[in-house]
């Protein structure tokens, strides 16, 4: 192993500290600058330390490596797991990384892979230090409040549809900058639960696999968002339990309870009023309970131009998941979409560009399926609403 203590000089990107027997070398970088990727092969190849760290995990790595990342999804499994929202989350996040790339002529990530790629010049091993990032978007998502979710995908489609010019000016600030975790902070700063997850809990699992890294001399290249977390922790001596951090929060008690609250007052009122105004007034309810559900179902689905399976099949679902905490109708006509109207491999590559063009929403059939998830979710949420308000006023 290296053991030798370095004498370079370099810029204030580069983070030197020896933590007892182990020396680190932590570049902060920007994770869309040509001028990141040209510092971190400068400093692994003067270093040779014996592992270089990187802020990627296995997921992030093999679709940077490879030059894919939504084609290889298996948008099927991702309907029944129930994770469009944290998808749709992933897609606008890496739309907005994208715009910036193409601003500043660099691909977003370039200088996590040249990192990797000069690692394996030297024969130096690749320590692959990030949360797999659909924990990571499971654990924000499932942390945060309906309000919250609706706030960030509201803030999300606002960025992305933005067509404001940047000046040169920024796009040099942009330049010095960890532009993904410097967007995170700032929604940190209205939602906490957010920075928390997304940077908090990653500078205390990127630290710790750092820690673990075999070697002396190790090289760490992670967003300048994380530096300065990362160096304190690493100075504490305080350890992490990796597992933690990679359980997935279940939904609180309340959740549950409106979640199966809701549906079980429905149908009571629904046995109260057959038992006290009759069958038929009951009858009656049902029938306006199935309509007031489909109907706007339906109409999201149709005006996101779905298959007409879908339309009808989110008539059916509707008034079904809406008794239920389960599964929305959302999901269901969003995984008829797909096996319907599946997404050819060139929808998948261009879906970062595309989102950004509402047009392109009803033409891209990724986008499609989840435009159809949005409006036939909605429409079933507003059905309930007005559905049940019927129902219960019925009783009185």
């Amino acid at each position: 192993m290296n053991n030798n203590s370095s004498t370079q000089e370099y810029p204030s990107d580069v983070h030197q500290l020896k933590i007892n027997d182990k020396e680190y070398f932590i570049i902060g970088t920007a994770h869309i600058s040509q001028y990141s990727a040209d510092l971190v092969r400068d400093v692994i190849g003067k270093e040779k330390p014996d592992v270089v760290c990187v802020e990627l995990d296995p997921q992030r790595y093999k679709a940077l490596s490879q030059k894919k990342r939504w084609e290889s999804l298996d948008l099927k499994q991702l309907i029944k797991q129930k994770q469009l929202s944290t998808l749709l989350i992933n897609i606008l996040l890496a739309s907005y990384q994208k715009k910036l790339g193409e601003k500043l002529g660099v691909k977003p990530g370039v200088e996590l892979l040249e990192a990797t790629k000069a690692a394996k010049e030297n024969d130096i091993p690749i320590e692959l230090c990030d949360r797999d990032v659909r924990v990571t978007l499971k654990r924000s998502w499932n942390s945060m409040s309906f309000w919250q979710k609706l706030k960030l995908m509201t803030v999300g489609l606002v960025s992305v549809f933005e067509q404001e010019e940047i000046s040169e000016e920024k796009l040099e600030e942009i330049k010095q900058k960890d532009v993904l975790n410097e967007m995170m902070a700032e929604m940190g700063k209205q939602m906490p639960v957010l920075k928390r997850v997304l940077i908090d809990e990653r500078d205390s699992y990127l630290t710790e696999k750092m820690r673990r890294a075999t070697g002396n001399k190790i090289v760490s290249v992670v967003g300048a968002g994380h530096v300065n977390g990362i160096i304190d922790l690493l100075k504490s001596g305080n350890t992490q339990d990796l597992e933690e951090l990679e359980v997935i929060p279940k939904p609180s008690n309340w959740v549950k309870i409106i979640g199966y609250g809701i549906p079980a007052i429905i149908i009571a009122s629904l046995f109260y009023i057959g038992f006290t105004k009759g069958a038929e007034t009951a009858s009656d309810n049902v029938i306006f309970w199935i309509l007031a559900n489909g109907i706007p179902s339906a109409i999201g689905t149709a005006i996101a131009l779905a298959h007409p399976i879908t339309i009808i099949s989110a008539f059916l679902a509707a008034p079904i998941t809406s008794l239920t905490p389960v599964i929305g109708a959302g999901y269901v006509a969003a995984f008829v979409q797909a096996y319907y109207q599946p997404p050819v491999v060139k929808e998948f590559e261009l879906v970062t560009e595309d989102v950004g063009h509402w047009k392109k929403w009803w033409e891209n059939k990724l986008l499609k399926i989840l435009l159809v998830f949005i409006l036939s979710g909605l429409g079933s949420a507003l059905g309930t609403y007005v559905g049940a308000y019927k129902i219960i006023s019925d009783i009185f």
